[in-house]
């Protein structure tokens, strides 16, 4: 079982703790009664969908023997106009550093989508998801 609390502060600030102990700042902007002092929760919703499906493509990867010296993953996302403002489109850009095989990337990418990354298993059916990747070749 997967555990998680949150605390308030003030305002809209809140302190978040991961059933593994690690704490995070959530908060709102100064508009909506925050004091702009913390992610926002979408945004933190967004950064789970960033680190579940890199340690899957690294993961991947490594087990593939591909020398991949960094991975950078970015996001951009479209919220729904009316209240909730759920993600209607999310893509992701992965950049792979190193002399990483394009088959290999392409492949562990496709796995973590569509088999491994549970952000995404979850996000899936109410957020159409998309991705594009690059390597970046070592000189």
């Amino acid at each position: 079982m997967t555990t998680a609390s949150v605390t308030w502060v003030t305002g809209m600030q809140f302190v978040a703790e991961s059933g593994s102990g690690h704490g995070v700042v959530v908060d709102a902007s100064t508009e909506n009664d925050g004091h702009n002092a913390g992610a926002r929760p979408m945004e933190l919703l967004l950064i789970g969908l960033l680190g579940c499906t890199a340690m899957d493509v690294i993961s991947i990867l490594k087990k593939k023997r591909q020398p991949v010296r960094d991975l950078k993953v970015f996001a951009t996302a479209e919220q729904a106009a009316d209240t909730p403002h759920y993600f209607t489109k999310i893509h992701l850009e992965y950049v792979a550093y190193g002399d990483v095989s394009e088959d290999a990337l392409a492949r562990s990418i496709q796995l973590s989508e569509e088999r491994y990354c549970s952000a995404a298993a979850t996000l899936r059916g109410k957020s159409e998801i998309t991705s594009s990747y690059r390597i970046e070749k070592s000189e």
